[in-house]
């Protein structure tokens, strides 16, 4: 992961009256409104208000707040008269009871509602802030799931680096506007946005789209124990910034640190007391890079996070030898730790579009060559782990790595230097075939989609073909004749036929649905000739249009 320098935000001149919100409160809003007792009925949404006076003599002034819907209709207000001392912060409790509240309910229907709270003095205004307040509750069940407003609510997780080609971290609005429109595409319901601190454009837009987040700081791999005083001021900084954003469920602790075992453990204990010292409302989470939920270091936290990259790093794919594979550990997992909260916080694998295979094999490191990153291998990867994932309960949400293509140091499975486990390209332009795996499994929109497009010129006659279908099972023809023996793979969304001949040359392959009168389609053209199955790297096409 790099770590990126400089200003690459906005920033802004803060100025205000001698008597004013609190707005050097690490950042904070100076603000913090939380809520209890969410229903449809009633929710009693709680503030507390930062005041600094620097007028150097006692005030009498009025906190006026009010609750104001998305059609700008006040719904409850509170007044607090208040004597402001010149000496120290001041803190300043409201209380307001809301009656038949619009809930904020995820994609389906993120109603904001804003708080905007006033000082006033003598019935002038002398300091006002808006926050946004999406009434919700978020709930976490083991063994069961994640639950918003009391109803099962999935987490279909991506996670997202910030970083673009030739801009690093340096993001126009527009940009993450394309990225959130990416992530709304697939069908994804949650983002973990890995490992630090993004912009709060971002955090408002998930607010205002239904996206639920998870937040964390940047506490990483390797531990040299100085990191304590650090870790704590990001913490807290994360935690006052981003306070008032409903979209946020959880606090990210740390990923992936361990020794030394002890200094790890008593760090992460202090940032989880630190965080439900700030916000006693949220979930904490911590993430392991082993498979093992009881290691050492783990379930210092709310939720135990796993990383964990089957036939990536290690062990397989599918149970083919005697190495674990995903479905194993599931299941065993699955029977000795029904009690905990776990969510698979990472999985992916890397996919390069200009690297073609005819066949995946179980072990994404099987090919000598270090660079050579198959994307038919990644399809692979992702259509066994997702088709596992989907039937475990044990895991309460997961998150696939990455959303996008990211830089990262040069290592022996990274080159350029970048890391390719995006299920999108660096720019943006390329959306693998995994990219609507997912799609087809989590989006409601419509998909037909037929794989290794990209994978043109074929030395194999006989061939599976691959669809994915959230619209029934499609009919397959081939040259304009129908394939009679397409049929389920690894769940109801994947398709296999097998051993379809193709001609010598030009193949034309569509597959199509029609539902309800509707037809939806695709199509894509092989090559075949047996002069390309010299070998599986010989047989990958290097003039195609990988736009495609």
């Amino acid at each position: 992961m790099p770590v990126y320098g400089g200003i690459y935000r906005p920033v802004s001149l803060i100025v205000t009256d001698p008597i004013n919100i609190a707005v050097n409160d690490f950042a904070s809003a100076g603000i913090f409104i939380s809520q209890k007792n969410v229903s449809k009925k009633s929710a009693d949404i709680h503030l507390k208000v930062k005041v600094d006076n620097k007028s150097a003599q006692t005030n009498n002034i009025e906190i006026f707040t009010s609750i104001i819907d998305h059609n700008n209709k006040t719904v409850k207000s509170i007044s607090t008269p208040y004597t402001l001392s010149p000496q120290g912060r001041q803190e300043i409790i409201q209380d307001i009871k809301v009656n038949n509240p619009h809930l904020w309910n995820g994609l389906e229907d993120p109603y904001l509602n804003k708080v905007v709270t006033q000082i006033k003095q003598n019935n002038q205004v002398l300091d006002e802030v808006t926050q946004p307040l999406g009434i919700r509750k978020f709930e976490l069940k083991a063994n069961e799931g994640f639950f918003l407003n009391d109803k099962k609510y999935p987490l279909y997780g991506v996670t997202r680096h910030q970083d673009r080609w030739g801009k690093g971290s340096a993001l126009s609005n527009e940009d993450h506007d394309e990225d959130l429109a990416i992530i709304k595409e697939i069908g994804a319901t949650s983002i973990r946005l890995a490992h630090y601190q993004q912009s709060d454009y971002f955090y408002s837009k998930c607010d205002s789209l239904g996206l639920i987040v998870w937040a964390e700081i940047p506490f990483v791999n390797q531990v040299t124990t100085l990191e304590e005083n650090n870790a704590m001021q990001q913490l807290k900084e994360l935690i006052r910034q981003n306070y008032n954003h409903p979209s946020i469920y959880t606090w990210g602790l740390h990923n992936e640190v361990y020794s030394p075992n002890n200094y790890t453990i008593e760090l992460t204990t202090k940032l989880n007391d630190l965080a439900k010292t700030e916000d006693s409302d949220r979930y904490t989470v911590q993430v392991s890079g082993y498979n093992v939920v009881d290691h050492p270091v783990n379930n210092n936290a709310d939720i135990q996070g796993i990383n964990h990259y089957f036939g990536w790093y290690n062990g397989e794919v599918e149970n083919l030898t005697d190495k674990e594979d995903v479905e194993t550990w599931a299941n065993e997992i699955s029977k000795k730790f029904k009690d905990y909260k776990i969510i698979f916080s990472e999985y992916g694998a890397e996919a390069k579009p200009e690297d073609q295979v005819e066949v995946a094999g179980n072990y994404g490191n099987q090919w000598s060559d270090p660079a050579f990153f198959p994307e038919e291998f990644a399809t692979k990867f992702h259509i066994v782990h997702w088709a596992t994932i989907e039937k475990h309960p044990i895991f309460l949400g997961s998150y696939v790595w990455n959303t996008f293509d990211f830089a990262t140091p040069i290592t022996r499975l990274n080159v350029n230097p970048r890391n390719f486990k995006g299920l999108v390209s660096f720019d943006r332009k390329i959306k693998k075939d995994p990219f609507y795996w997912y799609k087809a499994n989590w989006s409601k929109e419509p998909v037909v989609y037929l794989t290794q497009r990209r994978m043109v010129n074929r030395g194999n006659e006989f061939t599976t073909v691959t669809i994915f279908s959230n619209q029934g099972t499609p009919t397959l023809t081939v040259n304009g004749k129908k394939i009679e023996n397409v049929k389920n793979g690894y769940n109801k969304i994947h398709f296999v036929a097998e051993n379809v001949q193709l001609q010598k040359g030009e193949n034309i392959i569509i597959a199509e649905t029609n539902l309800n009168g509707k037809t939806i389609s695709d199509k894509i053209i092989w090559n075949y000739d047996s002069k390309y199955k010299t070998s599986q790297k010989e047989a990958t096409t290097k003039d195609i249009h990988v736009g495609l």
